[in-house]
């Protein structure tokens, strides 16, 4: 994967944010994504698996029960957030607005590839990962995937959530970051628990040949947008840029994870 510089201004010359709608995003190449990204298991990475896997134990716990249906909002071409979703729910849904990736989805769903298996590896520390005999077959019978746009999610659908590198990814605008972010808690029931990751001060990022826009975020624009839909306190957990950064642009990733109120 070649990367640009991504020293580019977060708002263009014109003082207008570059908007989610004016976005190639049918031009995401999946694979350039995952070869740099996910090719193997960051330790950034995997600080989030642990975060989330031991949040969501940790609810279950206190609230037993199995929700019938879970979304990852925003898969891209990633399926960690799937994998931690798995144990949890009985269907759930992959949401993605590229066709690039929606395709690159359908692909790994059947049988996904061997990369993945580390991320598996780390959720399986624990029993009720460790209890899913074979993950390739249940994410096979659990998953469908869904084309669609995040703005247009419905309100009250899904029992868990995740939404991974998405809200802060796909525009300059705060206002769209935090629309996003609001579509995302809103598209869940009462009660459900959640997990959301995001890059800090995202500058920007390419995927192959192409530049996509990102928002600057940072621990408390994260916390103060999910907090009107969140009983309780989000739980938030900064991570700081490894020996090896994952590129130029940053500053960490940030997780975040709650339950949803019912306001």
């Amino acid at each position: 994967m070649v990367l640009k510089p991504t020293g580019r201004p977060e708002i263009r010359e014109s003082g207008k944010p570059e908007l989610n709608d004016e976005a190639d995003w049918n031009s995401f190449d999946s694979d350039a994504y995952v070869d740099h990204n996910y090719r193997e298991l960051r330790p950034d990475d995997e600080q989030i698996i642990r975060i989330v896997r031991d949040y969501f134990c940790d609810h279950f716990q206190r609230n037993p029960g199995r929700p019938d249906s879970g979304i990852d909002v925003g898969s891209g071409a990633n399926l960690y957030p799937a994998l931690t979703l798995l144990p949890w729910c009985t269907g759930m849904t992959l949401f993605e607005r590229a066709g690039t990736n929606v395709q690159w989805l359908e692909r790994q769903v059947p049988g996904y590839d061997a990369n993945w298996d580390a991320f598996w590896d780390v959720l399986s520390e624990v029993k009720p990962y460790a209890a899913v005999e074979n993950p390739r077959p249940a994410l096979r019978l659990a998953a469908h995937v869904k084309q669609g746009n995040l703005f247009h999610l419905p309100e009250r659908r899904w029992g868990i959530g995740t939404m991974f590198f998405v809200a802060e990814s796909m525009s300059t605008s705060i206002e769209e970051f935090r629309e996003g972010v609001r579509r995302f808690a809103e598209c869940l029931t009462p009660g459900a628990p959640y997990a959301a990751a995001f890059m800090e001060g995202s500058k920007g990022y390419s995927v192959g040949d192409e530049f996509f826009p990102a928002c600057s975020v940072d621990a408390t624009d994260v916390r103060d947008s999910l907090a009107p839909f969140t009983e309780g306190e989000v739980q938030v957990s900064s991570i700081g840029i490894p020996e090896d950064p994952l590129r130029v642009g940053y500053d960490g990733m940030i997780v975040a994870c709650g339950k949803r109120n019912s306001a």
